[in-house]
C-alpha cells in the first residue's frame, strides 16, 4: 500500500527509533532538532487520545542525555514529563534516550524478540515550538532477525519517504499530532492488502495460529469498511464523480494473544487485540463463533471512529493537551453512538442476521439494566468522569457510574427509533447532517441537538435532558415494540438475582462486586469475600423434619441443588481469613430481559436502514 509523501517535507524534527535490546524490552530513540530554541523544552505525553486515563508514559523513559556537537548542554527536568535544554543557537540539538516497552496492549509500547509495537505518545518526545512543523521518523530494522523467511517487516500509516520492501526506513508526518496518532507494528506478521471503495487498506496480524483463515478475515473486513463508507457518503463513494472518503489509506494492526481484547482508533489506522481462538479458522466457513462476531464488532467500532471522534470530535478536543486530562461530556455520543452502529453495520454488511443482532442488543440492554450506577450518575457526567471512574474501575464502579459505551448506545437506539416512529428521518440522517455541517470537525452538544431538530422537525432537547443529563430510565420496551421487537422477562441467573459479580475458579466462589440494593448487600457481603458454603436450619413437621444442613459450594449454580425451596439460609464467607456467617434472604422475582421479533418486516426495515 503506497502513499506518496508530500512534495514539501523539510522536517526540522527527526526521530530515529531502534530496537536497542529486545530481550530487555528497550527501544533506543535519537531525536534531532535542527534549530532548537535557546531554552528548548521537550515533554512526553501523559495520555493517549482515545484512552481517557493518565498513564504517565514518562515512567518508561530512561537515560536521557543531550548533545550539541561536542558540547553537552545543561539538561533540567522540570516536572514528571518535561525537560529543559539550555542550547547554543544555530546548532542542532541531539537527544538520546531509551524507552522500556513492556505493555502488550494497544495503548503504549512493546518489544521482545518476536514483536515490536509502539505509539508515538510513548516513545516520541514532543518538541515545544515545533509541533506544527513536519516531523520525520526513521524506523530501523532490528539486527537480531534470522533468515529471510523469518525477517521482520514494519507497518504504519505514516507516509514513507524512503522505505525498503519490508517497510523499514524513513517516514514523514505533518506535525506532532499525526506522528503521535500513527502506531507502528514490527515483526514477522501476516499481512494482506485490499481496496474498499477505491481506498487501499492493509491488515496485519501478529501471533495468529497456523489454522487462521486470513481470506475470510479480509472478506469480512472489506464488507464492513465498504458498508461504513456508504453509510457516511452514499452508494457512489469512491466512484468516478462520487464523493471521496476522508482517508487515502488505512492500516489495521491486530495483535493476537491467548487472552485479551480491545482497540484504539487513529486517523488512518487502528490497533486491535483479540484472543487467538476468536480468529476465523480454515475449513470452518459455515460457522461464526461468538468470539469472531465480537472481533468483527471491534473492527466495525474502531473503523467507524475514522469519522466519529478522529475527525468529527468534541469541541474540547479541537486541540489535544498531552500534559493533562482533556475533559468532555460527549463520550456518550462519540463512543456510545459508535457502539450503537458497530453491530448495526455488521448487520448491514451482511455479517450477521436480524436474530444475531437482536442477541447483541439484548446483551447491551441487560448490561445497562443490571448496573445500579445508571440510577446514580447521568451518562453525560459519566463521560466527564471517565478519567477517574470508567478507566479506574474497582468494586464500586457498577454502583456509582454507568458505561458511556453501553448507555450511550441505548440513547442512540432510542433516538433512532423515535425518529423512525415520528418522521421518515433516521439517526443515520442525523449523523450525516453533523458530518456535513461540521465539515468533519469539532462539534458541541448544541450541534447534536440542532441536527436532531433539522432531521426530526422538532426539538429533541427534552429527550436529551431526560436520557443524557438525568438518570431517568430509557423507554426501551415501548420503542422496541413499535419497531417489531417484543420483550420478555426471564428469571435472572443466580449472580444477578443475588446482586453479585463473582469469579468461579478452582472450586471456589470469589466475590468481585456487590451490587447496590441487592440481596447480597443486605446480607452483608463484601467485595473480595470468598463464599465457602451455606447452612440451612432444620425445617418441616416433626414426622418429616429435614435436619439442619451445611454445604460447601464450588459455584453459584450449586445453590439451587442445596437450597431447594428454602427462603433463607446462612452464607459462610471468608474475609481476611476470618469465617463470617451472613443471614441471606433469598430473592424472588428477579428477571432479565429477552428480546424477540414479533414483526419481522418492521425489524428488517429498521436494521437494513430503510
Amino acid at each position: 500500500m503506497a502513499t506518496k509523501a508530500p512534495a514539501q517535507h523539510a522536517a526540522g524534527v527527526h526521530y530515529r527509533v531502534e530496537c536497542a535490546d529486545p530481550h530487555a524490552h528497550l527501544f533506543g530513540v535519537t531525536l534531532t532538532i535542527d534549530a532548537p530554541a535557546a531554552q528548548q523544552r521537550v515533554s512526553l505525553p501523559v495520555w493517549i487520545p482515545g484512552s481517557y486515563l493518565i498513564r504517565e508514559f514518562a515512567k518508561n523513559l530512561q537515560g536521557l542525555r543531550a548533545t550539541q556537537g561536542r558540547r553537552k548542554p545543561a539538561l533540567t527536568q522540570l516536572d514528571k514529563c518535561s525537560w529543559l535544554v539550555e542550547c547554543t543557537p544555530g546548532q542542532p540539538l541531539v537527544l538520546n534516550y531509551q524507552v522500556c516497552a513492556y505493555d502488550n496492549s494497544v495503548r503504549t509500547a512493546w518489544l521482545d524478540a518476536e514483536r515490536g509495537f509502539f505509539n508515538g505518545t510513548s516513545v516520541c518526545l514532543r518538541v515545544e515550538g515545533k509541533t506544527e512543523s513536519p516531523h520525520a521518523m526513521e524506523i530501523v530494522a532490528p539486527a537480531h532477525v534470522g533468515d529471510d523467511s523469518a525477517r521482520w517487516s514494519c507497518a504504519t500509516a505514516l507516509v514513507p519517504l524512503k522505505a525498503d520492501r519490508h517497510g523499514f526506513g524513513s517516514y514523514i508526518a505533518s506535525g506532532y499530532d499525526e506522528l503521535a496518532d500513527s502506531p507502528v507494528e514490527m515483526g514477522a506478521f501476516w499481512s494482506a492488502d485490499f481496496e474498499a471503495c477505491g481506498v487501499p487498506h492493509r491488515f496485519v496480524v501478529a501471533g495468529a495460529a497456523a489454522s487462521f483463515d486470513g481470506d475470510r478475515l479480509i472478506a469480512d473486513t472489506k464488507a464492513i469498511c465498504e458498508a461504513e463508507m456508504r453509510f457516511w457518503h452514499g452508494d457512489k463513494v469512491g466512484k468516478r464523480g462520487g464523493p471521496k472518503p476522508p482517508i487515502d489509506r488505512y492500516v489495521f494492526m491486530l495483535n493476537v494473544v491467548d487472552d485479551g481484547y480491545g482497540g484504539l482508533e487513529h486517523r488512518h489506522s487502528t490497533a486491535l487485540i483479540c484472543n487467538r481462538r476468536d480468529l476465523p479458522q480454515r475449513g470452518d466457513k459455515k460457522r461464526q463463533p461468538e468470539g469472531y462476531t465480537t472481533l468483527l464488532g471491534l473492527i466495525s467500532h474502531e473503523y467507524f471512529h475514522t469519522w466519529n471522534v478522529k475527525r468529527m470530535r468534541p469541541a474540547e478536543f479541537a486541540r489535544y493537551d498531552y500534559s493533562q486530562e482533556n475533559y468532555t461530556q460527549l463520550l456518550w455520543f462519540f463512543e456510545g453512538f459508535t457502539s450503537y452502529y458497530d453491530d448495526l453495520l455488521l448487520r448491514r454488511a451482511g455479517r450477521i442476521d436480524d436474530a444475531a443482532y437482536l442477541r447483541l442488543l439484548n446483551k447491551t440492554i441487560n448490561q445497562v439494566v443490571q448496573t445500579p450506577g445508571r440510577l446514580v450518575q447521568p451518562v453525560a457526567d459519566a463521560s466527564f468522569d471517565a478519567w477517574v471512574k470508567y478507566y479506574r474501575q474497582d468494586e464500586q464502579t457498577p454502583n456509582s457510574t454507568v458505561s458511556y459505551y453501553t448507555k450511550g448506545a441505548l440513547v442512540a437506539l432510542c433516538l433512532d427509533l423515535t425518529l423512525r416512529h415520528e418522521v421518515k428521518g433516521t439517526l443515520d440522517d442525523v449523523m450525516r447532517h453533523l458530518w456535513k455541517h461540521s465539515e468533519g470537525g469539532p462539534i458541541s452538544e448544541q450541534d447534536i441537538a440542532a441536527a436532531l431538530e433539522a432531521v426530526g422537525g422538532r426539538s429533541y432537547k427534552a429527550e436529551l435532558a431526560r436520557w443524557v443529563h438525568s438518570t431517568e430510565e430509557l423507554p426501551l420496551a415501548l420503542l422496541l415494540r413499535s419497531h417489531g421487537v417484543a420483550t420478555l422477562e426471564d428469571p435472572s441467573q443466580p449472580a444477578q438475582a443475588l446482586g453479585l459479580r463473582v469469579a468461579e475458579a478452582n472450586g471456589g466462589v470469589q466475590v468481585k462486586v456487590v451490587l447496590r440494593g441487592g440481596a447480597a448487600e443486605k446480607a452483608g457481603f463484601s467485595a473480595n469475600d470468598e463464599w465457602i458454603g451455606i447452612e440451612l436450619p432444620a425445617s418441616g413437621r416433626k414426622s418429616q423434619q429435614r435436619p439442619a444442613q451445611a454445604w460447601r459450594i464450588a459455584k453459584l449454580d450449586d445453590l439451587a441443588l442445596y437450597l431447594g425451596d428454602a427462603a433463607k439460609c446462612t452464607a459462610i464467607v471468608a474475609r481476611d481469613r476470618k469465617l463470617i456467617r451472613l443471614p441471606l434472604v433469598l430473592p424472588t422475582g428477579a428477571t432479565t430481559w429477552r428480546l424477540f421479533s414479533h414483526d419481522a418486516a418492521k425489524v428488517t426495515g429498521w436494521l437494513a436502514g430503510s
